[in-house]
């Protein structure tokens, strides 16, 4: 059985947190600080309750003078990297915004976010100091999106991303993410994959909302270099998945009908018992070489009801004229993140964004 994430924060993990605390800080109680850490409420913490509980405990712990106490957060963060050294940011965040800290201490706080991205990620910090003085802080982003190192390059993107998830979403970027198109502009060509693929999901975040700005985007992009333009598709892979005829015309896609495309026998099971696979066949034809983009959709009967369609990839390719098979399976073992409800479904066939096909099947 797998560890949880959120045992990551174990006593001996604890325990080197402490020591590290003591060497730049010769008051820290370290028993005191543990003893706090492991309180009656700790157990029934989630992951990120845990974090956020270390970075208050820090600061219980810490010098009651912000400065002082920022001082020895950066001086402990190059030992604590990944999700777990998030707790880092989450200190800044959770003291340098306080009314007594935020006038005085904001540039601090904002260069200790730069540096501590280098360790974990500020990317979930940085959010409230955005919300806090929006033009600001962004023009701070745009400097960053041109340093010398990648996780700062990154958090650039990432820190301001709409839709960041698990985060609090960015509500005045959702209506208007005109301050974000500069920064994706600055690295939309980076040397850095980790930081262009920062790029692509802050453009699918704005592509939700605002379809014409992520095209006019894209369009502008496309064809300066074969990393720019796989940055793009991902970037746009919800406009794909969605059928929008913008992003398949970007990249070269006719509909079935321009290609003339048929569709022989599609078919699956009349019936699928819950816990086994879903077979899905057919064949299409092909009367000239074509560049196809296949898909299926499942349309998942709710509690309610209704349906939901997810849409799954099957290949993307160009095909030779003639006739393809299909053959794809979809499990319906059960697991966390999809409750599967008995009764009628159906299941689609979707070329180069249009559904094709749609048949009924029974889920048992």
């Amino acid at each position: 059985m797998s560890t949880l994430l959120k045992n990551v924060y174990d006593k001996k993990y604890i325990n080197t947190l402490s020591s590290e605390v003591k060497k730049y800080y010769s008051k820290f109680n370290q028993d005191k600080f543990i003893k706090e850490i492991f309180n009656t409420e700790w157990k029934n913490m989630e992951l990120k309750e845990r974090l956020h509980h270390i970075s208050r405990t820090l600061g219980h712990n810490l010098p009651k003078d912000y400065s002082k106490a920022l001082k020895i957060i950066t001086q402990i963060a190059p030992k604590f990297g990944g999700y777990a050294g998030m707790f880092a940011p989450a200190f800044v965040e959770l003291y340098g915004l306080s009314e007594k800290n935020k006038d005085q201490f904001w540039q601090q706080s904002l260069d200790a976010l730069k540096e501590l991205t280098k360790y974990s990620s500020s990317e979930f910090a940085i959010r409230p100091f955005i919300q806090e003085k929006p033009k600001e802080v962004m023009a701070i982003l745009q400097e960053w999106s041109q340093d010398s190192n990648e996780h700062v390059r990154r958090l650039s993107s990432e820190g301001c991303r709409p839709r960041l998830p698990w985060a609090t979403a960015l509500e005045s970027f959702k209506k208007k993410p005109s301050l974000i198109l500069p920064i994706l502009n600055n690295l939309k060509s980076d040397s850095s994959e980790y930081v262009r693929r920062s790029v692509a999901n802050n453009i699918n975040d704005i592509s939700k909302d605002h379809t014409k700005v992520a095209l006019d985007m894209a369009s502008r992009w496309v064809g300066q270099s074969a990393d720019t333009d796989r940055l793009i598709k991902h970037g746009l892979r919800t406009l794909l998945k969605a059928g929008a005829p913008g992003a398949l015309k970007l990249f070269g896609y006719l509909t079935p009908k321009q290609l003339k495309i048929k569709v022989v026998n599609f078919k699956s099971q009349k019936k699928v018992k819950l816990g086994h696979d879903l077979k899905i066949e057919g064949q299409i034809e092909t009367l000239k070489p074509s560049k196809v983009r296949l898909e299926f959709g499942l349309y998942f009967l709710r509690k309610n009801g209704e349906h939901n369609l997810k849409v799954f990839k099957i290949n993307e390719k160009q095909y030779a004229k003639g006739k393809h098979l299909i053959n794809k399976t979809y499990s319906f073992k059960k697991i966390s993140t999809r409750k599967y409800y008995r009764g009628q479904h159906f299941v689609s066939l979707i070329i180069n964004g249009v559904e094709v096909k749609k048949i009924s099947f029974e889920l048992y």
